[in-house]
């Protein structure tokens, strides 16, 4: 089976590279594809004419088009799928998935997808494991952490930045979005705490 993971940024990229081999089997094979941000999905769910703004949410009617029609020309008994993994931030999970769905309807052939949320932010799967994320950085702040509830929606980046990166959050963002999202995907670095 072949997966293609469509993924809303380059932090995501970097946690499935890291996780996917640890979860498929050798027989499986995937490509993974980062956008520049989740975007929203285009009025009347058309086709955006810029696919080049690497956007997942507004390019996505076509590339599931796309993908319909690459694997409808796949041997039978070659597998393949789609699957878009992106955070949930405040959308209803019932009614985004229903958009993406009604998407889905619009492809011909229709590939196989899957639709997968991190609720509010990718982030909280970091912090479902105090443990893990002490091991990692074992100066993390412990009030911060102690204080995050479990699949809240409550700005899980900023929690997490603020119990591990100099300063937290705020110190952050003060950098702008650019070295913010650079910072969400290079891991541990000599310059956070560990």
């Amino acid at each position: 089976m072949h997966i293609e993971f469509l993924i809303e940024d380059r932090s995501g990229e970097k946690t499935l590279e890291h996780l996917l081999p640890k979860l498929l089997s050798a027989h499986q094979t995937y490509a993974i594809h980062s956008y520049k941000g989740i975007g929203r999905i285009p009025k009347g769910m058309h086709d955006t004419k810029n696919a080049a703004s690497r956007i997942l949410l507004d390019t996505l009617p076509k590339a599931l088009k796309g993908y319909g029609k690459t694997f409808a020309a796949y041997p039978s008994e070659y597998l393949a799928a789609v699957v878009l993994v992106c955070d949930l931030d405040d959308k209803c999970p019932i009614d985004f998935k229903q958009q993406l769905n009604q998407i889905l309807a619009l492809c011909h052939p229709r590939p196989e997808t899957r639709f997968c949320f991190a609720i509010e932010e990718g982030e909280a799967w970091f912090l479902g494991d105090l443990n893990a994320l002490k091991k990692a950085y074992p100066k993390a702040d412990d009030a911060v952490l102690q204080d995050y509830v479990q699949d809240s929606i409550c700005g899980t980046w900023e929690t997490l930045a603020d119990a591990i990166y100099p300063g937290g959050s705020n110190a952050l963002a003060s950098k702008g979005w650019m070295e913010t999202g650079r910072m969400k995907s290079v891991g541990r670095s000599p310059s956070l705490p560990t």
